[in-house]
């Protein structure tokens, strides 16, 4: 049984755009690493990029926020938050549609910071009738966070004139419930207004989701639980928006993570591969990656088991579980 994880936005606090003079830079950097070399082909070209281009040069972390779907090989569809790439997830679905058959949309929001709600309003499947969309989450005012964001003036359309059937869920945190093929378990996390993880079990396998999540490991009762929520699992996508130095600094209590914690609460679970999350809207490509590459380093130099995989959504990403 094999799952895949398609990233549709993985920024944190807003959408951020690439420009032109960040495109020239890559173009740059990629005609002069090739000027001695003959590349005659599309092929060529591609394995010189792959071979000696930094992911920086060749590709981009992307700017859309929050939006993860899981696909397991069921009918429905599954997605963790609903952010500003929820529109590039619902333009795809709605290009696979079958004419005359409706789809079940099934979305684990983990809290309700504007962020993670606002793609909905540009989900193209919620205005075609016969298509079901079910919102989950533990907050006491789901459905209206999600009302509000589209009352005037904030938005033309009002979410009681979507076409689809739009129900909102409430789970529990620590409570299993069997949906759409998974058993899936929330989890309350520090956060500014509480935010939620979930973990979702099927068939032997286990995918965490955890953004928007502040952890301080001296906090001991807090990383056992942790630790626990994350024990063994095939994948964790984790908050990993700032340095270890703001998290206990200037931005410290602001209700996010680092990749530092990331590596260490992951390593201490058991966890098989960590997916950094929720990228800081300040940071450049070339940032991300360095990023990146330092904890795959200190991984490396901390690891005491099983190897840790560690990589870096970007928008586009697959990740097969």
């Amino acid at each position: 049984m094999t799952m895949l994880v398609r990233i549709w936005g993985c920024r944190g606090s807003l959408p951020v755009a690439t420009n032109t003079s960040k495109l020239r830079v890559r173009l740059i950097a990629a005609l002069q690493a090739a000027r001695w070399k003959t590349l005659g082909s599309k092929e060529e070209i591609i394995r010189f990029m792959d071979a000696e281009l930094d992911f920086s040069v060749t590709h981009s972390f992307g700017g859309n926020t929050a939006c993860v779907e899981i696909e397991s090989g069921g009918s429905d569809y599954v997605a963790c938050d609903l952010g500003s790439g929820a529109r590039e997830f619902g333009n795809r679905a709605l290009a696979a549609a079958n004419p005359g058959k409706s789809d079940t949309f099934h979305f684990f929001v983990s809290h309700l910071h504007w962020d993670h709600i606002m793609g909905f309003p540009f989900f193209a499947p919620a205005y075609v009738a016969g298509n079901r969309i079910r919102i989950y989450g533990c907050h006491p005012n789901l459905a209206e966070g999600f009302v509000r964001q589209q009352r005037a003036p904030h938005f033309p359309v009002q979410l009681s004139q979507m076409a689809a059937d739009i129900q909102f869920v409430q789970l529990e945190a620590g409570v299993s419930a069997e949906i759409a093929g998974f058993s899936v378990t929330p989890k309350l996390q520090q956060h500014s207004g509480d935010s939620y993880g979930y973990r979702f079990e099927q068939s032997g396998k286990s995918i965490v989701y955890s953004t928007d999540s502040e952890h301080k490991l001296e906090q001991t009762e807090h990383t056992r639980a942790f630790v626990e929520f994350f024990r063994d699992a095939d994948l964790v996508l984790f908050d990993a928006m700032y340095s270890l130095t703001d998290t206990i600094s200037v931005k410290e209590d602001w209700g996010h993570s680092s990749n530092i914690v990331g590596v260490e609460l992951c390593q201490m679970a058991g966890a098989k591969h960590l997916c950094l999350f929720h990228h800081e809207p300040i940071y450049e490509d070339e940032q991300l990656e360095t990023l990146w590459r330092d904890s795959q380093r200190l991984e490396e130099i901390t690891r005491s088991g099983q190897p840790l995989r560690i990589s870096s959504a970007f928008d586009g990403m697959e990740i097969l579980v």
